[in-house]
């Protein structure tokens, strides 16, 4: 039987999010639907006689901007050409002016032969953290009636390289996501996101203006859990030392890297404020 490349069905999905657990992307419990949904035409796979045998995303923002990830091969076909066959098909024929992705560090070589640049490193940080900060009188939780509010805060300080409300839609105000933010004068002056996951918690995006704020809303989040002695992890971008610093003054402990790659115009994010990376699968 040939192999066949077509676009992902959504029935499929949730075995792509499986294949990521099993790379130690520890993926939220309910990212397959929230990851769908933002670009149902930008999930592809090869499939063999045995079923799915390699999946990619390409996930597209807008007509300038897309981000690839999900990049995985069943064990079996690793070294079978098949992947890049994938990689080939969905991405070769691309008109967007800048795709990004976040490489995995044995995969960095390749990117760069398919004309990816290095931008950043960013850090996975992991630990225990138990959080007892009192929350400010101006944090509130972010609700589906936001989103709008949320996605201009974005855009305005360059947190993201283009409108994303179909993305916020399945992160903010939706089970079991708890989003927080504070108060300011665009409605938020700063705002996170914490998802369970196959281990632990997740926080991500972290967005804040400094430090103090930054550290307010990952002690809110933390408290918002459950079970307050699970483990949790934060994607730090490397630039920002504050962010590094957040993690480590919470000892927490590096435990993956990968790096922001884009090919094409480099969106010029603004990583000071970024204490919190959305995820290492849609940017």
């Amino acid at each position: 039987m040939t192999d066949k490349i077509r676009r992902l069905k959504a029935s499929k999905f949730p075995l792509a999010v499986e294949w990521a657990a099993k790379e130690g992307w520890n993926p939220g419990l309910a990212d397959a639907d929230a990851f769908f949904n933002t670009d149902p035409e930008g999930f592809w796979a090869a499939f063999d006689k045995q079923g799915m045998a390699a999946v990619i995303s390409a996930v597209q923002y807008s007509s300038d901007f897309g981000f690839v990830g999900f990049y995985i091969c069943r064990e079996d076909r690793r070294g079978s050409g098949l992947g890049y066959k994938l990689w080939q098909t969905v991405l070769n024929d691309s008109v967007l002016k800048t795709i990004g992705l976040d490489g995995v560090v044995d995969q960095q070589d390749n990117y760069r032969k398919s004309g990816f640049e290095f931008v950043h490193r960013n850090i996975r940080f992991g630990g225990v953290v138990i959080a007892d900060t009192p929350a400010p009188a101006d944090l509130f939780e972010l609700a589906v009636d936001d989103i709008a509010i949320v996605d201009a805060y974005e855009q305005t300080n360059k947190l993201f390289a283009e409108s994303r409300i179909e993305f916020l839609r399945g992160w903010i105000g939706s089970e079991p996501h708890t989003a927080l933010a504070l108060k300011g004068p665009m409605g938020v002056r700063g705002y996170g996101v914490i998802r369970p996951c196959k281990e632990g918690h997740k926080v991500g995006p972290l967005f804040a203006e400094n430090a103090e704020d930054a550290q307010t809303l990952f002690a809110a989040l933390l408290q918002s859990r459950d079970d307050q002695t699970a483990k949790v992890f934060l994607d730090t971008p490397e630039p920002n030392q504050k962010a590094v610093d957040l993690a480590k003054a919470q000892g927490m402990v590096a435990e993956f890297e990968t790096a922001r790659m884009y090919k094409g115009t480099n969106p010029d994010l603004n990583l000071d404020m970024t204490f919190g990376i959305s995820s290492f699968e849609l940017g």
